[in-house]
């Protein structure tokens, strides 16, 4: 909205904002500076630390370089087991969540209270980092891969099933009541009706969430939930610069081939 002034020789000059809406701007943008400083305060920062940091992070580089090339071998069979941990994770995911999008979305859930149960499942998966659930699960099935499959899995269930559950909203209705029309009962019209019509979408979402598993389980192996993350725990605390620089390369590695592998896989089935 735009308001206009007259200046001393009558002329008249035109702003975007009236005086009110520039007060209240300046008001808002004074109470988010208010918030920043307040945030910032409250994590009691020791400056001196972070004055040193450039320092220090040129000491660790050289510690760092150059790689244990030697160390190579060792790594295969670990990254090889964050590969599966993803892979099984994210299936058990899609298992998992295709149940739950049919309770998540409007046009296909039984009643108001599925859909809220859906909901709360979605909500709750997202809203525990996969650190959590690693440690949880590490709790119940021991030290090991499986935890970190589960902890994957249930993490995953969260993205994939919103994700599906929009899909789901969008399908074409004529060609579910055209099946709901023959007679079909509600399994067939599930089937023929609008599990062909949200595949795409399943594929395209669960490749997408694939790629970001693998990162994913690069990490929880810090917490014992099996993976690279265990070697590379066991490197840093053994301060093993040099291993740990080995093992990066090949995190990369690995994660720039799986969003290649991802990015592939989706444009062939989407």
């Amino acid at each position: 909205m735009t308001d206009g002034i007259y200046t001393p020789a009558g002329r008249r000059v035109w702003r975007r904002r009236s005086r009110q809406e520039t007060l209240r701007r300046f008001a808002l943008q004074l109470i988010g500076l208010m918030v920043v400083l307040w945030a910032v305060w409250g994590l009691d920062v020791h400056w001196p630390f972070v004055l040193d940091a450039p320092e220090q992070v040129v000491d660790l580089a050289g510690r760092m370089l150059p790689p244990a090339w030697s160390f190579t071998g060792e790594i295969i069979a670990p990254m090889v087991e964050t590969i599966n941990i993803a892979t099984l994770g994210t299936i058990l995911a899609c298992l998992l969540s295709i149940p739950v999008a049919l309770m998540a979305a409007q046009n296909t859930t039984l009643n108001r209270t599925t859909l809220w149960i859906a909901r709360v499942i979605v909500v709750t998966s997202r809203s525990i980092n996969e650190l959590v659930w690693a440690i949880i699960f590490a709790a119940i099935f021991g030290p090991g891969p499986l935890a970190g499959v589960v902890a994957i899995g249930i993490r995953s269930i969260g993205f994939t099933a919103k994700l599906i559950a929009e899909g789901i909203e969008e399908i074409d209705r004529g060609q579910v009541e055209a099946i709901e029309a023959t007679g079909a009962n509600r399994a067939k019209v599930l089937a023929y009706g609008i599990l062909p019509q949200i595949m795409p979408t399943i594929v395209g979402v669960v490749t997408f969430r694939w790629d970001i598993n693998i990162r994913q389980s690069s990490v929880i192996g810090l917490v014992g939930a099996g993976g690279i993350g265990i070697t590379l725990n066991s490197a840093m605390n053994l301060f093993n610069w040099p291993q740990v620089t080995i093992i990066l390369i090949a995190i990369f590695i690995v994660v720039m081939a799986s969003e290649w592998v991802s990015d592939f896989l989706r444009k062939q089935f989407t």
